[in-house]
């Protein structure tokens, strides 16, 4: 497969860099092998590492690693196109019919530009796409890969959309106050409370978006300042 080395390069030639390193004969030893199950760790990893550069505000970093996850990308959709199922070129496609059948305020006349407006159809239209007719089988959309926190948090805002809870920040404390005591118990009596625990953090989930906090940005605020104090800690010890 001919290629031309340049001083820049575009989206097409990454393509074509992604299917050279896929040739079953020429290709690199390591990337022709590969699968979506084993490089799917990859992909977390790299994301990972786009949004820690994200919250450094790190430019040249997050360019570097918005590659990466773009790479990751072009790998899927390459593993596909060797099967005749799709190519990168129908991944572009479906992510724009998408954003325009989302963004009818933008490209069908409809009115309502508030945000809250806006969210409200993105989320009518795409449960309509998806042929999602009841609260259940919003709920069940939730990708059962996301983190536990992510899960719990998304979990609860679709619950609290379908009209099954509502977020009301006492009623929170009042369950925390209630499991926490209940924990206590059962330290007392030496019985496990993991159980206990697992609905202590989930109504924690629910106080943060009771009160509009992000329970996965607030929890890793706090890490990054426990961070930093257990390295103070860590300086002065002899």
């Amino acid at each position: 497969m001919d290629f031309q080395i340049k001083d820049r390069y575009d989206i097409n030639d990454l393509v074509k860099i992604i299917e050279m390193l896929r040739d079953p004969e020429n290709g690199c030893p390591w990337d022709k092998v590969q699968t979506h199950k084993s490089i799917r760790k990859n992909f977390i990893e790299e994301t990972y590492e786009a949004i820690e550069a994200i919250d450094l505000d790190d430019k040249v970093l997050m360019q570097e690693e918005l590659g990466d996850v773009l790479m990751q990308v072009l790998l899927h959709a390459q593993f596909e196109a060797e099967e005749n199922v799709f190519d990168f070129a129908d991944v572009v496609d479906g992510t724009a019919q998408k954003l325009v059948l989302r963004h009818p305020h933008i490209f069908a006349g409809f009115d309502n530009k508030t945000v809250d407006g806006v969210l409200q159809k993105w989320e009518e239209i795409k449960q309509a796409e998806k042929g999602q007719k009841t609260v259940s089988e919003t709920l069940d959309a939730v990708p059962k890969s996301f983190p536990a926190l992510m899960y719990a948090q998304k979990l609860q805002k679709r619950a609290v959309a379908g009209g099954l809870i509502e977020h009301e920040p006492y009623t929170a404390i009042a369950q925390l106050h209630s499991i926490l005591d209940e924990i206590s118990a059962k330290l007392e009596n030496d019985e496990d409370c993991g159980e206990k625990i697992g609905m202590l953090l989930y109504s924690c989930v629910a106080l943060a978006g009771a009160t509009k906090n992000d329970a996965e940005e607030v929890l890793g605020l706090e890490n990054a300042k426990m961070l930093d104090l257990y390295k103070k800690i860590d300086d002065k010890q002899p």
